[in-house]
């Protein structure tokens, strides 16, 4: 991406992330990471249902598919769901790390508009860990993988413990979370919520 600022830059002890053993398989479904997650979750009807595959390494492909909720100026995404597509698309970057991590930084450049109806085809990478800090970026295109760039975004995230969550998160929805019987799920839904 072009003009990142200088804190989206990894510093020069900045290593090469690596994959967690246990982080799903290329071309694998990750599915939702909590069920009331606007960018991910199916309990969101107006939400993105963003849908991310494993990659290679520590990458991921992604999609969602704008709908008439998604909408800004008549017929076009608004601005502020493609950077939440984007987002949800990097934050999901952390599951490869088997790590939970929060967004720190999120800078977005918006390079054509992108009608209603269209998939967009979403394709991220980690490219450096730092300490605490996990740098990534993220493409977004129309048409395809192949097609072209319509957004684009670099992005910092900040390993945090899961009392970040039970802290700061709505005590209702922390203890329905904690209580799932599915160990994945539970563990997923304090992935990446800011």
């Amino acid at each position: 991406m072009s003009g990142s600022s200088a804190a989206l830059q990894p510093p020069a002890y900045a290593v090469k992330p690596i994959r967690h053993p246990d982080a799903p398989a290329p071309g694998e479904l990750l599915g939702a990471h909590y069920e009331h997650c606007f960018g991910c979750g199916p309990g969101q009807p107006h939400g993105l249902l963003l849908e991310a595959r494993a990659g290679e390494g520590v990458s991921l492909t992604a999609e969602f598919t704008v709908q008439p909720a998604h909408q800004g100026a008549p017929g076009l995404a608004h601005g502020g769901v493609l950077a939440t597509a984007l987002d949800e698309t990097l934050g999901s970057l952390n599951w490869l790390l088997r790590t939970i991590a929060v967004t720190g930084r999120l800078e977005t450049d918006f390079v054509r508009p992108v009608p209603v109806g269209t998939t967009l085809h979403l394709e991220a990478e980690v490219t450096a860990v730092a300490g605490r800090k996990i740098y990534c970026t993220a493409t977004g295109r129309i048409g395809g993988l192949e097609g072209p760039v319509a957004v684009r975004a670099d992005a910092l995230f900040v390993e945090v413990k899961v009392d970040h969550f039970i802290d700061h998160g709505r005590k209702e929805e922390i203890q329905a979370a904690m209580d799932d019987p599915d160990q994945v799920r539970r563990a997923r839904a304090f992935e990446v919520n800011p």
